[in-house]
């Protein structure tokens, strides 16, 4: 019993120090950047909301890295240094729910930024109008992700790089901070990636010409329409006055044209009665003219006679008076001549 007690007691022994041994074996290598991780293996959700997923996770264990040993490293402050890129993302999975994350594109960011740090300030340095100590740590984290985006991983077009960019902004960052992120990670795609960017321009220009050759051609359409229109309504307005006028008109075009005939004969007629009615009054009125100038002959004739007839009266009446006188004047002769005898 005691052998075998010494035996089951050196085994635990030797096993407790094969897995101490191991423990550090992993923590070595794992400190040291020996795992590698692959953004097209199975085991990892690869597809687009994986991936921002962990973009998003990655930039919150960047800005906890950036504000805690990055910051003593630049201090100085070296013995502070206790919160590793490594012990960041074993945290990050141990509380968080991970099963929907792209976990092998975290990892490599979570690796790869941190050593390539220096670079890729210096990359984004060349953009800014101030220093990189200025900008705000998620501002930071941000522009990181991006220019490793675009340094590294090709594949990520530069456009959806910008984006996501963006929409990281958008859920972490200040108002106004997309005007920076914008206008630095344009400036670094055109140098980073200016086959893509010249290629993209260009199908834009494609684009852009299409679309104006295509609304040219659409307007030539609505013009050469607009005539045909134009053309076919002169040929009918043509068609409706050749109708009329052979006595074959429309409905609409027959009334109207009964209307205006009725309407002239009626005029007519009025204008006859009028000038009938003038010619009856002229007629009526010369008879009584030249009656009228008979009369007055007439009366002048009557009123000569009545003169002369007058003169001749009175000239009877002086003959007869005369007479009378020479009577009466011989009859008084006589008797005295008869006397003187």
């Amino acid at each position: 019993m005691t052998d075998q007690l010494k035996r089951a007691i050196s085994a635990a022994k030797t096993a407790q120090a094969n897995d101490a041994q191991a423990e550090a074996t992993r923590i070595a290598s794992s400190s040291a950047g020996e795992q590698t991780f692959d953004m097209s293996e199975t085991s990892y959700k690869t597809s687009h909301t994986a991936v921002r997923k962990a973009r998003r996770f990655a930039m919150q264990g960047l800005y906890e890295w950036l504000v805690t040993d990055r910051r003593f490293d630049i201090d100085g402050k070296l013995g502070w240094k206790d919160n590793a890129p490594h012990d960041i993302a074993a945290r990050t999975r141990a509380t968080n729910a991970m099963h929907t994350v792209h976990i092998g594109y975290y990892h490599e960011m979570m690796r790869d930024i941190p050593e390539q740090i220096d670079a890729l300030d210096a990359l984004i340095s060349q953009h800014l109008d101030r220093d990189i100590d200025k900008l705000d740590t998620v501002e930071h984290a941000i522009l990181l992700i991006g220019a490793y985006e675009l340094q590294n991983r090709l594949e990520i077009p530069y456009k959806v790089v910008l984006d996501e960019a963006m929409k990281l902004n958008n859920h972490f960052g200040a108002t106004d901070a997309h005007k920076l992120i914008n206008a630095v990670l344009d400036k670094m795609a055109i140098e980073l990636r200016a086959l893509e960017v010249d290629a993209d321009s260009k199908a834009n220009l494609r684009t852009s010409q299409k679309a104006a050759t295509q609304a040219n051609t659409k307007q030539a359409e609505v013009q050469s329409a607009a005539v045909e229109e134009a053309s076919e309504s002169t040929a009918e307005s043509e068609l409706d006055s050749t109708s009329t006028a052979s006595n074959k008109p429309r409905i609409s075009a027959n009334n109207a044209s009964v209307k205006r005939n009725s309407a002239s004969k009626a005029l007519a007629n009025i204008m006859d009665y009028k000038i009938n009615k003038k010619n009856d009054a002229a007629k009526n009125e010369a008879p009584n003219n030249i009656v009228n100038d008979k009369s007055a002959e007439e009366s002048t004739v009557e009123e000569n006679t009545s003169t002369n007839d007058v003169s001749n009266d009175v000239s009877n009446d002086k003959n007869s008076n005369a007479a009378d006188v020479g009577l009466h004047d011989s009859n008084l002769v006589t008797p005295n001549e008869n006397n003187k005898d």
